[in-house]
């Protein structure tokens, strides 16, 4: 299976330019035999740009993103507000090559005064399977939570999406934390991010997917671009993942 993922500057609050963007990048996807193109953390209308009502025609733009899904026939993970009558959600939301939603993940662990003031946390973690694969979602900085991706991985998870908008300084989450994420859990992380910046914010970029062993099988720098990956064949682990009790058996041992 091929996937992708699509580094872009934020459309920060222009939605015909976002969708443009999008569609775009999956026209270049579907070009290269990307299967599941995965966009950043509230791409649209921007992670800068996202307010706590519903932008004018909402309603549209979603089914525009799902329409652009099934006219390039290739698969989408793609951060989006999710607006309720009382609440909106920092989501990440998955639709397949024919357009059709198959899953939804509300972000668990907000991050910084805006976030928490503008958003309310999910309470449950989120697998999808598709096309023989199990996918875990996450958002941003729940990737530097170890026990989010373990949990996801203890529930068969092969494949971690991670629509992101890291910013300036913190680089150390794309060289250090996901590559340790992944090889800790021996599972493929796809983290997408933005790039550029949006008012205040320096987009890190630095994108990557990360393989199983903890090394990149695709990267980028700070510039926009589709970056691919083939993923590993599935089941391709002899072992379970450790468990805590092995930890313990090597404490006994004199390993800390």
């Amino acid at each position: 299976m091929r996937i992708g993922l699509y580094q872009a500057p934020s459309p920060a609050g222009d939605i015909p330019a976002g969708l443009a963007a999008l569609d775009a990048a999956l026209g270049k996807a579907a070009g290269a035999g990307v299967d599941l193109l995965v966009m950043p953390e509230l791409f649209l209308p921007g992670y800068g740009a996202t307010t706590a009502t519903p932008p004018p025609g909402w309603a549209e733009t979603m089914k525009t993103v799902a329409d652009l899904a099934r006219t390039h026939a290739v698969a989408l993970a793609i951060g989006l507000p999710e607006y309720g009558e009382t609440a909106v959600w920092n989501a990440a939301f998955v639709f397949d090559e024919t357009g059709a939603e198959i899953a939804r993940y509300r972000k668990v662990q907000l991050f910084g005064d805006r976030e928490h003031a503008l958003f309310t946390p999910g309470d449950r973690l989120v697998t999808f399977d598709w096309r023989g694969r199990r996918f875990g979602l996450l958002i941003c900085y729940d990737v530097e939570f170890p026990e989010h991706v373990r949990a996801l991985a203890t529930a068969g998870a092969e494949v971690i999406l991670v629509p992101t908008a890291n910013m300036m300084p913190f680089v150390n989450v794309n060289q250090i934390m996901v590559p340790s994420r992944a090889a800790e859990n021996a599972v493929t992380i796809v983290y997408a991010n933005c790039c550029g910046t949006e008012g205040a914010l320096d987009y890190v970029g630095l994108s990557l997917i990360c393989g199983p062993e903890g090394y990149p099988l695709a990267s980028k720098g700070r510039d926009a671009g589709l970056l691919i990956a083939e993923l590993p064949e599935p089941g391709w682990r002899e072992h379970d993942i450790p468990h805590s009790t092995q930890a313990a058996d090597l404490r006994k041992v004199g390993v800390s």
